[in-house]
This record gives C-alpha cells, sequence and structure tokens, in this order.
C-alpha cells in the first residue's frame, strides 16, 4: 500500500482555486455592472436627445405653415395657385418621400396637396393641432391651423415623416443595444484579462505558500509581492519568526538533553553490560545478589533509554529547517548499502537472519550522513521485527530514471490500516513483538522530508513482510 497525500493536495488547490475564481468573477461584476447602467443612461439620454429633436421638428412645422399660406397667389379653376416659398420649397425636396402639405377649406376639402392630410375634422380656432398619424407604415408629425389667405381663410397642414423618435424606436437594437451589448462583451473580456493579469501577483504568492512545507517557516520575499499586499505578508513573516524560534528552542531543547543523557547512560550501559556478563559466567552459587534473570532486563531497559537518546538527537539534527543551509553533496547509494550491511551484519547473524544486498551503482545529490542514518533506521527495524531466519534485502539503484533506495524483509508485516500512522513519533503497532521506541521510521521520514521525497510504504513480495522505498527526485 502506497502512502499518498495528493487527494488533500487537490482538495485544497480546488479550494484556492475556487476562492480565487470567485475574487475574481466578483471583480468582473462589479466592474461590469456600471458599464451595464452607462449603456441604459445611454439609451435614455439617446431618447431625450430624439424629443428635443421631435420638439424643434414641431416649431419648424408651425414656421412651415404661414409659409405655405403666404405660397397662395391665386385661384385657378376653384384651386389655389401657388408660388412656393423657398424654405417650403426646400423642406418638401430634402423630405421627398417624408413630406408633404395640405390646402382645406374650412369645411376639410381638400384644395391643393396630399389628400390624406385632409383625414379629420378641420380645427374650430386659430390655435394649431400637432399629432401624429400612421401612413404608408410610418408615423407622421403633422401641424393643422387655420390661416388668411387671398382666397380666404383655409387650412394648413403641414406632415414631417421623419420623427426621430420613431427612428430612435426602430433603429434602438442597432444603434444602441448592439452596439452596447457588443462593447459590455469587449469590455467583459478586457476586464477580465485585467483583472486576471492584476491579480498574477497576488496569485503567485498564494501559490508559494500553498507549496511550503508545514516546517518550512523561512521568510516570504516581501519585494516580490504586490504593495497592497504587504502588510499582510510583513504580518505573516513576524509569525514565521515567532513559530520558527519557538520550534528552534524547543528542538535545541530536545537536541541538548539527549546529549547530556548520552554520556551517563553509556556509562551505565557498559557497567550493566560488564555485570550481565560477569553474572552469566559464574555459577549459580557465586552470583550476585541480583538474580541472572533481572540483571538482563536491566540491561535490556539501559539498552533501550540509550538507543531513545541517541534517536532523539539523531531526530533533533535531522530536523528540515536546520538542515537547509547546509549544502549538499554527491552520495554514492551503492557504497552507502555496503557499509550499512557490514554495520549489521552481526546483529542479523544472531537472529539467523539473511542480509543480502541488491545493488547497482546511483548517485543523488543530499547529505550523507544523514542518509546513512536513514538506512541505518531502516535496516535495524526490519531486523528488529522480522522473525528468526528471515530475509531482509537492502536495494539500491535507478528506476524510470530516478534514484531508489529501498529495504524489504519477509516478516510479519503491518496492517494497511496502521501503515499511515507508523511514520508517527512514537506509535507502534498493536502486538508489536520486540524492543523499539516508535522513532526509526518517524527519523527515517524527517531526513526524507529534507531531501524533498517521502517514504512509500507497501506489502513485501507474495504480500509479506515490508517495503520501504524512497524514490528521490530527478
Amino acid at each position: 500500500m502506497k502512502l499518498s497525500f495528493l487527494p488533500q493536495a487537490r482538495t485544497r488547490r480546488s479550494g484556492v482555486l475556487g476562492m480565487t475564481s470567485g475574487l475574481r468573477r466578483r471583480l468582473v461584476v462589479m466592474l461590469i455592472i456600471p458599464l451595464i447602467l452607462l449603456a441604459i443612461l445611454n439609451a435614455w439620454l439617446d431618447y431625450r436627445s430624439a424629443g428635443n429633436v421631435a420638439l424643434q421638428q414641431d416649431q419648424h412645422l408651425l414656421a412651415l405653415v404661414p409659409l405655405v399660406a403666404d405660397s397662395v397667389i391665386g385661384e385657378i379653376d376653384g384651386r389655389p395657385l401657388l408660388l412656393m416659398a423657398p424654405p417650403v420649397e426646400e423642406f418638401l425636396k430634402d423630405r421627398p418621400r417624408s413630406a408633404g402639405y395640405a390646402i382645406l377649406d374650412v369645411d376639410g376639402k381638400v384644395l391643393a396637396g396630399e389628400e390624406w392630410l385632409g383625414g379629420g375634422l378641420p380645427p374650430t380656432d386659430a390655435a394649431p393641432e400637432v399629432h401624429s398619424e400612421e401612413y404608408g407604415g410610418a408615423t407622421w408629425r403633422i401641424v393643422r391651423q387655420r390661416q388668411q389667405t387671398v382666397l380666404g381663410e383655409v387650412v394648413i397642414a403641414v406632415g414631417d415623416g421623419s420623427d426621430p423618435r420613431q427612428q430612435w424606436a426602430s433603429s434602438i437594437l442597432y444603434k444602441v443595444l448592439l452596439p452596447n451589448l457588443v462593447l459590455i462583451a469587449l469590455a467583459a473580456f478586457a476586464v477580465g484579462w485585467a483583472v486576471e493579469r492584476a491579480l498574477k501577483p497576488l496569485l503567485a504568492l498564494k501559490e508559494a505558500v500553498e507549496r511550503r512545507s508545514p516546517r518550512d517557516l523561512s521568510a516570504i520575499d516581501t519585494a516580490s509581492s504586490p504593495e497592497e499586499v504587504r502588510p499582510l505578508v510583513d504580518s505573516l513573516n513576524r509569525l514565521f519568526g515567532l513559530v520558527n524560534a519557538q520550534a528552534e528552542s524547543q528542538r535545541r531543547f530536545v537536541a541538548d538533553a539527549a546529549h547530556q543523557l548520552r554520556t551517563p547512560l553509556a556509562g551505565l550501559q557498559a557497567q550493566v553490560e560488564a555485570w550481565a556478563q560477569a553474572a552469566s559466567a559464574r555459577p549459580a552459587r557465586e552470583t550476585l545478589a541480583l538474580p541472572t534473570d533481572q540483571v538482563v532486563k536491566l540491561r535490556n531497559a539501559t539498552r533501550r533509554t540509550s538507543q531513545l537518546a541517541n534517536q532523539l538527537l539523531a531526530l533533533s539534527r535531522a530536523d528540515a529547517r536546520g538542515m537547509h543551509s547546509q549544502p549538499e553533496q554527491r552520495v554514492d547509494l551503492k557504497a552507502l548499502c555496503e557499509d550499512c550491511l557490514e554495520s549489521h551484519l552481526d546483529a542479523a547473524t544472531a537472529k539467523g537472519i539473511d542480509l543480502g544486498l541488491d545493488v547497482e551503482r546511483a548517485h543523488v545529490m543530499g547529505h550523507d550522513w544523514l542518509l546513512r542514518e536513514l538506512l541505518a533506521n531502516l535496516v535495524d527495524n526490519a531486523i528488529k521485527y522480522c522473525h528468526e531466519g528471515g530475509t531482509v534485502t537492502i536495494r539500491c539503484g535507478r528506476r524510470d530514471g530516478v534514484a531508489v533506495l529501498e529495504v524489504e524483509d519477509d516478516g510479519p508485516g503491518v496492517a494497511p490500516a496502521e501503515l499511515p500512522r507508523i511514520l508517527e513519533r512514537f506509535y507502534r503497532v498493536q502486538g508489536t513483538l520486540g524492543e523499539g521506541n516508535g522513532l526509526g521510521l518517524a527519523i527515517a521520514e524527517e531526513i526524507a522530508r529534507v531531501h524533498r521525497t517521502h517514504l512509500q510504504l507497501q506489502p513485501g513480495a507474495a504480500g509479506r513482510g515490508l517495503k520501504v522505498t524512497l524514490v528521490f527526485p530527478g
């Protein structure tokens, strides 16, 4: 079974993208809504402008009415003889299909001009009548008024079919709505692009924080952050500094305590070992005051305490925060495995375990002494929990272009439910036989993180034992 934290990373990343998309969407909406309101205001102003033009049109028609009356200079066969005034002639010439006039008697009979302009009742007094009529598929603005001419009192009607309000209504889709919609669409694209470009430094900062290891408490580069978020970056840096100082203080305490314990524990262990050897070598009647089995228990307890102090010291030295500043070097994994086999051969032989090598030449960039500690912990863990007469294999080489370090045993293995927890500090699988403090794999995992990777745990061959694999980044 291979440990993987990718689903959590994807969930966290999807949350970040969702939040970013929401921010971008809010900014786009907040910028587009004013454009829509401006488009509506523009349409309203166009309509008001059309109304003003229509008012001017009505005044123009009112001014033409007396000029048409003055154009009547006589009568021929009961019909008026006309000599159009230049403004009237120009009005009719400029609008051949949307301009007309009519001269009616007081009873409403058309004497000259457009017959359809004579519809309706004539005005009853001298006040002008202004109204709109539908004719020929257009809306006409018509003015009727009684006027005195050489023929007597007549009714003059002047019509204009180029009503600006009608033109505005007919062309609103093409001249107002459609251009504004295109403008809004282009503005949405431009605003979206601009917002994305503007948020790019903020997103880069968010990604930089997201990619950080939980143990990386170094300060964020303030100069590369947007000016608006620099106070936030400064606050984060201060928080990182406080947390880092506290963690560093704890790490130094553990290292100092473990280092101070090593010397007295080493002396105590040497005395107890000598005592145990003496107790086992003398006849029963000459043994020391303590029975041999109690001496053995005391020796084992001393060994565990000494091992715990050494592991605590190794754990504090392997802390990822303290290793980033130290330069890496080229490490020969094959030589590392051979040295580890030699140092653990006696312990494996004592349990009848077949400790073997399956190595190929491979080099990685890292810290030699840390990788030795990692491999020693893995091999020691495999020998300690493997049954007598079992097999432990140390492997290294290259797979798919990357360096791989691996330790496999055919012991009792670990239940799949326990695999995620055995990398925790001081955790031991329930029912495990043998001595241990639950720190070996935790130290190895800490060292793996220093080398930008992690331990992959899965059952060994044929589903037996445990195989621990370390794949180094290319």
